[in-house]
Protein backbone atom coordinates (compact mmCIF):
# COMPACT_ATOMS: atom_id res chain seq x y z
CA UNK A 1 0.00 0.00 0.00
CA UNK A 2 2.13 2.88 -1.34
CA UNK A 3 5.17 1.52 0.50
CA UNK A 4 3.68 2.58 3.86
CA UNK A 5 4.14 0.08 6.65
CA UNK A 6 2.29 -0.28 9.92
CA UNK A 7 4.64 2.00 11.92
CA UNK A 8 4.33 4.80 9.35
CA UNK A 9 0.56 4.42 9.22
CA UNK A 10 0.31 4.61 13.02
CA UNK A 11 2.48 7.74 13.02
CA UNK A 12 0.25 9.40 10.40
CA UNK A 13 -2.89 8.50 12.36
CA UNK A 14 -1.38 9.81 15.62
CA UNK A 15 -0.42 13.10 13.95
CA UNK A 16 -3.89 13.45 12.45
CA UNK A 17 -5.43 12.86 15.86
CA UNK A 18 -3.17 15.50 17.43
CA UNK A 19 -3.72 18.06 14.65
CA UNK A 20 -7.48 17.68 14.11
CA UNK A 21 -8.58 16.31 17.47
CA UNK A 22 -10.99 13.46 18.10
CA UNK A 23 -14.09 15.53 17.31
CA UNK A 24 -13.06 16.56 13.79
CA UNK A 25 -11.27 13.33 12.81
CA UNK A 26 -14.41 11.57 11.48
CA UNK A 27 -15.24 14.61 9.32
CA UNK A 28 -11.69 14.71 7.98
CA UNK A 29 -11.81 10.99 7.22
CA UNK A 30 -15.13 11.38 5.44
CA UNK A 31 -13.76 14.25 3.33
CA UNK A 32 -10.64 12.28 2.42
CA UNK A 33 -12.79 9.27 1.49
CA UNK A 34 -15.03 11.37 -0.75
CA UNK A 35 -12.00 12.93 -2.43
CA UNK A 36 -10.44 9.53 -3.09
CA UNK A 37 -13.72 8.22 -4.48
CA UNK A 38 -14.05 11.18 -6.85
CA UNK A 39 -10.43 10.76 -7.94
CA UNK A 40 -10.98 7.06 -8.68
CA UNK A 41 -14.12 7.83 -10.69
CA UNK A 42 -12.32 10.53 -12.69
CA UNK A 43 -9.40 8.18 -13.33
CA UNK A 44 -11.76 5.43 -14.47
CA UNK A 45 -13.53 7.82 -16.85
CA UNK A 46 -10.23 8.95 -18.35
CA UNK A 47 -9.10 5.35 -18.83
CA UNK A 48 -12.39 4.48 -20.53
CA UNK A 49 -12.19 7.46 -22.88
CA UNK A 50 -8.57 6.64 -23.76
CA UNK A 51 -9.53 3.02 -24.42
CA UNK A 52 -12.42 4.12 -26.64
CA UNK A 53 -10.19 6.53 -28.56
CA UNK A 54 -7.56 3.81 -28.97
CA UNK A 55 -10.19 1.33 -30.23
CA UNK A 56 -11.48 3.91 -32.74
CA UNK A 57 -7.94 4.61 -33.86
CA UNK A 58 -7.28 0.93 -34.53
CA UNK A 59 -10.50 0.63 -36.58
CA UNK A 60 -9.48 3.43 -38.96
Amino acid sequence: MFGIGIPELLLILALALIIFGPGKLPDVGRAVGKSLSEFRNATREVKESVSEADAEGKKA
